[in-house]
């Protein structure tokens, strides 16, 4: 039952699809003439005023149509171009969460539930949303402490998300698993695996507590960073469903003529907005993965101030080393390195050539030199190096593919802010000083630091090492000398293991042999 209701509403929402023109708007390039007949019956059946709207519009109004967790896909997806192609990524980048607010007093249920004290003895005030998500909706409200009152945003899960994701959940599964039954040459963007990880990141996105503290460990991170900052958490209002963090009285990055208005200089906050994640990703290996122009915030003083941190990525010590001589590679037009680096990181199948892989990056990096910075696109670059990388088998990594997105997304914020933004300029100053501190001298009394930690955790654990050794020489050498012995509950278990399967073997041999003897009669 479980998997005939995930089939139908698989159904609902590709008929919303079609409904809402989404189907009838892709393009129909290389599509075989069965998909080209359906996507012509698609048209068909799309509603009137969906012709009349752009791809983006269809989308969006399609995904609000469906509700909370398929808003919560489609930003997922947003960090997946190579599943759903750079430009529907940057079309779901810019999707903003258009959902309708839920009742004050649903609200303040929640709250008071998660922690446990009433509305009145947490808040001085507590007012009515001002922004609804997929997940939650924002309250403003003050608080009073021994500093005086204080304005905060809380921020309040959305009643019955989690059962609905649930349920919900069960439909994408089935279309990640119809994609792999139909469509095999999908396989190596793992759609499965790719639903699996959906689920555990909103599992972790639903839990405040986890935002909160992300939003903590990045603010310490960026503490002496300049032009750059998260909001401060109230642990003491804060729980599973609810979190209370500082007030932003600030400007939205998406409100340019207000950015322009109040005497910012923006192509100095495009430069900071680049560097900071940058930053972010390469000293810390930890960054904000969500970052569009409805994130992000600039103060009064111009400092950019990030919010919503439910969706955050992590790059091991190796993986960015790996990426910041890719990037670094592009930059100086080392291809060689760059190619070099992807057969280092396992990226690319050793049994590919690395000199036409190279090649294949000169394809891609050179038409960034020399052109107009308004002309040098991050998702173009990712549109063609999906393209090259499929050539050489190369499979999806995970922690890769959200970082490129994020970078998509944080380059169309700055380009909104100065047009002639140039990322590669822009980015050049901070990965190449983290190359000379990570890869150059630096490196290797890192290295050295690190080993020896090692060798010291090592020299530490190193009794209980041998005496572990020593005891599983024992055991070997008894089983050499008496054979393997079982205790008698052990013993005892596989008895009844063996009971049970030689009933089941008797029965499958009644039935086979009564199975015989009817055939043997008919036939007579």
């Amino acid at each position: 039952m479980s998997m005939i209701g995930a089939y139908l509403r698989l159904a609902r929402v590709g008929w919303v699809l079609v409904r809402e023109g989404v189907v009838s708007a892709l393009p129909t390039e290389g599509m075989p003439p069965l998909a080209r007949t359906a996507h012509a019956f698609a048209g068909l059946l799309e509603r009137r005023k969906a012709s009349r709207e752009d791809r983006g519009d269809r989308l969006a109004r399609a995904i609000e149509r469906l509700g909370p967790s398929y808003v919560k896909m489609g930003q997922f997806l947003a960090t997946r171009p190579d599943v759903v192609g750079a430009e529907i990524a940057v079309e779901l980048s810019a999707l903003q969460d258009r959902m309708a607010t839920f009742p004050r007093d649903a609200a303040v249920a929640t709250v008071e539930g998660s922690l446990g004290r009433t509305l009145d003895d947490l808040y001085v005030e507590f007012g009515d949303p001002v922004a609804a998500a997929s997940i939650a909706q924002v309250h403003p409200a003050t608080v009073r402490d021994a500093n005086g009152e204080r304005k905060v945003a809380v921020k309040v899960i959305r009643p019955g998300v989690r059962q609905r994701f649930a349920h919900d959940l069960e439909a994408m599964y089935a279309a990640a698993h119809l994609q792999e039954t139909i469509l095999p040459n999908t396989r190596r963007l793992k759609p499965v695996e790719v639903t699996r990880t959906l689920e555990q990141t909103t599992k972790v996105e639903m839990d405040l507590r986890l935002e909160a503290a992300a939003l903590s460990e990045l603010g310490e991170n960026t503490d002496d960073d300049p032009g750059f900052r998260v909001p401060k958490v109230d642990w003491e209002r804060t729980g599973r469903d609810v979190v209370t963090m500082e007030w932003i009285d600030g400007i939205k990055m998406s409100d340019v003529e207000g950015l322009r208005a109040a005497g910012l200089d923006l192509d100095k906050l495009a430069d900071t907005l680049i560097q900071s994640f940058l930053r972010h990703t390469l000293r810390d290996g930890f960054f904000h993965a969500d970052m569009h122009q409805g994130n992000l915030f600039v103060d009064p003083q111009g400092v950019i101030v990030a919010v919503d941190m439910g969706i955050v990525g992590r790059l091991g010590k190796k993986e960015r080393r790996f990426l910041a001589e890719i990037l670094y590679g592009f930059i100086t037009r080392d291809y060689q390195r760059v190619a070099d680096v992807h057969f280092e990181a396992g990226y690319v199948p050793s049994h590919h050539d690395t000199a036409s892989f190279a090649q294949a990056i000169r394809a891609i990096g050179e038409p960034i030199h020399g052109q107009p910075a308004e002309t040098i696109s991050m998702a173009k670059l990712l549109t063609l190096l999906f393209e090259v990388t499929e050539l050489f088998d190369m499979e999806t990594r995970t922690e890769l593919v959200m970082l490129q997105k994020t970078m998509v997304v944080v380059e169309g914020v700055s380009r909104t802010l100065n047009p002639r933004f140039n990322m590669w300029k822009a980015s050049e100053g901070v990965v190449g000083d983290w190359i000379r501190d990570n890869l150059g001298p630096k490196r290797l009394l890192t290295d050295l630091r690190d080993g020896a930690h090692a060798a010291l955790r090592l020299a530490e654990a190193a009794p209980e090492i041998a005496a572990k050794a020593e005891k599983l020489s024992q055991d070997l050498t008894a089983m050499a000398e008496k054979g393997l012995r079982f205790d008698a509950e052990t013993a005892e278990a596989i008895g009844r293991s063996e009971a049970r399967h030689g009933r089941s073997g008797r029965i499958a041999l009644w039935v086979i042999a009564a199975t015989l003897v009817y055939i043997a009669w008919k036939v007579g």
